[in-house]
């Protein structure tokens, strides 16, 4: 959404090329992966604001020519298929991160949502694929990685890494947020947590009252079964369901997403924090008055509440980031 990015400021952000970890083969992750990132080419040549980024230089040119540079990141170690040539080629078109696993285990790396099947933490196929994403200058993505897989990069990798989306254990008890061990070893790492907005990460409160909504996510699969081949009026229904979703369970405040911020600063210090919306893929399931990227000055309204430097918050925006 061209127009809501630069009424929140934006100037860069990554854009998840994502297949199901779960429900796809490897080999259809891979096709699916390929064929998400023709559609962000296409986009982009399209339109005239944005281009694809590949390097923290092009995000400052785009700043600087008032444009937003596209990042590209693949959202699951499953789609590469366990071949280090896939991954090789995904860096070749334009793709700046891997996340190492999804919502289910690879055959090389653990994750955090699916602890009863596959690996623990690496395996030695793994440590291959961490080298070699440092070899190529490709970031690693730690976001749905099982403690012991996050234990293991830090011990393998000879760059920093970047969590994109998760939060802080102590502030919210989730399976995929970051002990505070945890965030010191990625302080020491040199590493960025990108501090996830989705509600069940950041109030514990809040997630419990997700098993309201389960005849909402039944009525979501039926749209999405009956209006296949009406992608607008898909759209349309979906976004009822997610406003249906917000009067039934409410929303978090937006302190309980700077409560997080405030956390990973402190214990892994203010060059190691970032922000990781994770806007495509949770609906409104996000802090009050942050419900889309138009409203980011919100939050940086928000942080300097707190008592965040201009410096700090330029960190928290972006600078760190985009120094790993």
């Amino acid at each position: 959404d061209i127009p809501k990015m630069k009424q929140g400021g934006l100037n860069a952000g990554f854009f998840a090329v994502f297949a199901p970890a779960r429900s796809m083969t490897p080999l259809d992750a891979v096709k699916q992966g390929l064929s998400i990132i023709d559609v962000i080419v296409r986009e982009v040549e399209r339109h005239a604001d944005l281009f694809l980024a590949t390097t923290s230089e092009d995000v400052l040119r785009a700043q600087r020519a008032g444009r937003i540079g596209v990042l590209l990141g693949v959202e699951g170690g499953h789609m590469i298929d366990s071949s280090l040539a896939v991954l090789r080629q995904f860096y070749r078109l334009g793709a700046r991160y891997l996340g190492l696993t999804q919502s289910g285990n690879t055959p090389w790396v653990g994750a955090a949502e699916d602890p009863d099947a596959g690996p623990k933490g690496l395996t030695d196929f793994g440590r291959e694929v961490v080298r070699e994403l440092n070899r190529l200058g490709m970031m690693i993505d730690l976001s749905h990685a099982s403690d012991q897989a996050f234990y293991d990069v830090i011990d393998t990798t000879a760059a920093p890494v970047l969590n994109t989306h998760a939060a802080c254990r102590a502030v919210a008890n989730h399976p995929r947020n970051l002990t505070d061990d945890m965030l010191k070893k990625l302080a020491q790492n040199g590493g960025v947590l990108g501090v996830a907005y989705y509600s069940g990460m950041l109030d514990d409160e809040h997630r419990s009252r997700f098993p309201k909504l389960a005849e909402l996510g039944r009525k979501r699969s039926e749209i999405r079964k009956q209006l296949a081949e009406d992608r607008n009026r898909l759209s349309e229904e979906l976004w009822k369901l997610n406003l249906a979703e917000v009067e039934l369970i409410g929303q978090p405040p937006l302190s309980r997403l700077v409560d997080h911020i405030e956390h990973a600063a402190t214990v892994a210090g203010i060059d190691h924090v970032g922000l990781g919306s994770d806007f495509d893929s949770i609906g409104l399931k996000l802090p009050k008055d942050l419900e889309d990227i138009g409203k980011t000055q919100n939050l940086t309204a928000a942080l300097k509440q707190r008592g965040f430097s201009d410096a700090d918050v330029g960190k928290v925006l972006g600078g760190n980031a985009l120094r790993v």
